[in-house]
Order: C-alpha cells, then sequence, then structure tokens
C-alpha cells in the first residue's frame, strides 16, 4: 500500500488516491469510516470502540507529498497506522478503550491539522501518536515555530531614462527589504532563521520602473515566546523599505507556526521499546529539526512523534535520497519496525493507567508554563 501511494504522489488537499486506499481498507476491515472530517474532503476519522471507549488513543498519519514526490516518507505514515491499529484491535484484552486513526492531509504548508482543530477534531483523543520516516530511530524535544508575510509594495510608473525623478520603483522597495532582513541576522537569537523569495514583479525594465512587487518573508525559531517580537521587527524593515524608495506597502501574515510541546514521558517510552527492539540507528532524539502542524496537536493533549530509520544517517528530508529509498528494503524494515514500537507504545497507555495519568499530568505542567 505504502508503494502505491508513492506512485501516486498528490500534494495538500488533492491526496484523494491516497486518502481513497486507506479509507478502503479500513472499511473492509470492519473500522466505522467518516471522510470529510473538519470540512477537508481529503482527510478521514476512522475508529474502534471497546467497553467505554477510554482512554481515546489517536493514531495520526499524513499522506501529502512534495511537487517532487514523496519525498518526506509520507506514503509510509497511513500503512503504518492501519498496521498498528488492526494487532491492536486483534490483540489487545483490554476491556475498555477506543482507537482514532485520524487521516490528516496537508502537512507541507497549509497546516491541515490547525484547521482540523479549528473544526473541533481531535479534543475526544486523551494522547495522540504519528510516525514520521528518518535517519534515525529517534523522537523530538522541540520543533520551529514562526510566521510567514506577504508584502506587497507599489511604485510610480514613468519612463526610467527621461524622467527618473518621477519613478518609485516598487523592486527596489523589495531590494532593501531583503537587505533588512539580511542586516536583521546579526542582531537575533543563533537560532532564529528567514526565509525571502520574490512572489511577483510587473513592469517593463528600462521604460517604467516596476510598480507592483511582491515578496514573501518568513521566520522560524525554537523560541515561540520570541515570535510575537520578531514579527515587530520583520513588520519595521517591510515599512522601513517602503519608505525609503516613496512606495506604499501592504503587509498581510499569511501562515503562524507554532512550536511542539513535547511530552517527554511519550518520548521515554517510544525509546524504550525502539532499544528493546534494537531498532537501528538510534538518536536519544533530535537537536535540529523543522516545522509541523502537529506541534498544534501537542498543545491540545500528550502527543509524540515516533520517527524511524530508513536512509543513512546524516540525510534529510525533501531530498532526494529521500525519495530514492522510498520503496527500498530499508523503508519496508522500517514501517514494521515503527508499527511495532508504536503498538507497544499505546499498549502501555491503555494497560497501565499510570502510563497515562504521568503523561497527562506532565502535559498539565507544561501547558500551565506557556506564556
Amino acid at each position: 500500500m505504502a508503494d502505491d501511494i508513492f506512485d501516486h504522489p498528490e500534494m495538500g488537499y488533492q491526496e484523494h488516491y491516497a486518502c481513497g486506499r486507506l479509507t478502503g481498507w479500513l472499511r473492509e476491515h470492519g473500522w466505522d469510516v467518516e471522510t470529510g472530517v473538519g470540512g477537508l474532503d481529503t482527510a478521514f476519522r476512522a475508529e474502534y470502540v471497546r467497553g467505554t471507549g477510554k482512554p481515546a488513543i489517536g493514531l495520526l498519519c499524513e499522506y501529502d507529498a512534495l511537487k517532487m514526490g514523496h519525498a518526506c516518507g509520507h506514503h509510509m505514515q497511513g500503512p503504518i497506522m492501519l498496521l498498528v491499529a488492526q494487532a491492536l484491535r486483534e490483540c489487545l484484552t483490554a476491556e475498555n478503550y477506543s482507537l482514532v486513526i485520524y487521516g490528516t492531509p496537508a502537512e507541507e504548508g497549509p497546516q491541515g491539522k490547525k484547521v482540523m482543530i479549528e473544526a473541533g477534531c481531535f479534543q475526544e483523543l486523551d494522547a495522540a501518536l504519528m510516525t514520521h520516516a528518518a535517519p534515525n530511530t529517534t523522537v523530538d524535544i522541540k520543533s520551529l515555530a514562526g510566521s510567514k508575510f506577504e508584502a506587497t509594495f507599489h511604485g510610480v510608473a514613468a519612463h526610467a531614462s527621461l524622467t527618473p525623478e518621477l519613478t518609485r520603483s516598487a523592486l527596489d522597495a523589495v531590494v532593501l527589504a531583503f537587505q533588512g532582513v539580511q542586516f536583521l541576522r546579526g542582531h537575533v537569537r543563533e537560532d532564529v532563521k528567514f526565509y525571502t523569495s520574490i512572489l511577483e514583479c510587473s513592469g517593463t525594465p528600462n521604460n517604467n520602473d516596476e510598480t507592483i512587487a511582491r515578496a514573501q518573508i518568513a521566520l522560524r525559531t525554537y523560541q515561540s515566546e520570541d515570535v510575537p517580537q520578531l514579527e515587530e521587527r520583520l513588520i519595521s524593515v517591510m515599512n522601513g523599505a517602503a519608505l525609503m524608495t516613496g512606495t506604499t506597502v501592504e503587509i498581510r501574515k499569511v501562515q503562524g507556526m507554532v512550536g511542539k510541546l513535547p511530552s517527554l514521558t511519550l518520548n521515554r517510552l517510544i525509546m524504550e521499546h525502539a532499544r528493546e527492539l534494537d531498532a537501528p540507528q538510534q538518536l536519544e532524539y533530535r537537536t535540529r529539526t523543522g516545522a509541523t502542524d502537529f506541534a498544534y496537536v501537542t498543545r491540545m493533549m500528550p502527543a509524540a512523534v515516533s520517527r524511524f530509520a530508513f536512509v543513512p544517517e546524516g540525510t534529510t528530508s525533501h531530498s532526494q535520497t529521500f525519495l530514492d529509498y522510498g520503496k527500498s528494503p530499508s523503508a519496508h524494515s522500517g514501517m514494521v519496525m515503527s508499527a511495532k514500537i508504536l503498538a507497544l507504545t499505546a499498549c502501555d497507555l491503555i494497560e497501565k493507567p499510570e502510563t497515562l495519568r504521568e503523561a497527562q499530568d506532565e502535559f498539565a505542567r507544561r501547558s500551565a508554563s506557556i506564556t
């Protein structure tokens, strides 16, 4: 199934084939399945309830691809979670619990999980687990927070040779804004990252200066509390560029991203089972991470991602190597290893109430410390 999804890559909110494969299998195996959850066509929810249905353990999966294909390994997540869920359903003897599989589209950019949360999804869960392909068997203790802005600069068109004094270049404003961002890099914490790109530029060179230029500026940091003041500084840079060039600017925030609230309890369980199973290329935790919409889930309940090794150590996601290994024997064995680790972790949460309470108590303490 993972290989088939790999061969049919679909970008965010277009994952109809992958969603159909996963939900079709679930229906065939007796799961109650709902599609279109959270108002998203390619999102789904599948549930198995036993007894009181508590605790409710969430098994989340992604299946969107990049433009280059499944170079982040999302094609493996859904099949892994089906394996975990069916194994638990067939083998657990506990009288009371529920398993809830959530299919979550559009992680790569549009933040499908955030949309689903705003629509009321995940609230019934007591804990949430996810998996992700990686160069190591490991867990996360953080992720990048940040935001993304679009700045549209409006200039004045005139003949650049005959009446240059009348021109006000929108493109000059973008260049100055980017230069300001470059200088800003030296006056922020070392973990802060800025990304810039030009989205649009209109006008005819040499005859009339560009009248409209649209730019994108994004920031990322591990310090969620720093985001508001970093946003203010970026906005000042963009307004300053407009002031210096005599242009006007419209600034629009198009995306926000919170950092993960890690569950050290769940991380510990995951790595304990990884050691028991002698999982390959183990690493206690990742020191460098990206941004993810799963961070929003970690701020609702105890939640963690079990990362499984399938590529050589040192390989990064969104790369050709990740793509090349997508249907490799190491990918297939990594999927089985990940499923075993997650199944054992879910067993702990269901069969040992004190373990779930520990995770929930930790979550309450960490949540209270968020400013």
